[in-house]
């Protein structure tokens, strides 16, 4: 039997814990979120329409208390990045800038 104390925070934190897998990654993916939330809010007045608004109904009014419902919710989740894959994207990008580069610059003599 796992051991549960009475908190004030509502999702409970260890429901997030459990959703998200570590503690670090709770923390990122709430911040990134709330930060999100937070833009989205933000640009509402513009009429712009870019960002994705909150996931879930919630009475809170902080970023972060949402953004945590909204991990509660299984509305978002982390997805995890192949820091191999990522570097060979990377280089895929560049070797396709430098080839442009050097197609305008033959184009330009």
């Amino acid at each position: 039997m796992t051991w549960q104390h009475d908190t004030m925070m509502n999702p409970p934190i260890e429901g997030l814990l459990e959703r998200s897998g570590s503690k670090f990654r709770l923390v990122t993916l709430g911040a990134k979120r709330a930060r999100e939330i937070n833009a989205y809010f933000g640009q509402l007045d513009d009429g712009l329409g870019q960002l994705i608004p909150p996931q879930v109904t919630s009475v809170a009014r902080k970023p972060l208390s949402i953004a945590f419902e909204e991990i509660d919710a299984d509305k978002i989740e982390a997805v995890q990045i192949d820091p191999e894959a990522r570097a060979a994207e990377a280089q895929a990008e560049a070797d396709a800038l430098a080839a442009a580069e050097a197609d305008a610059a033959a184009e330009a003599e």
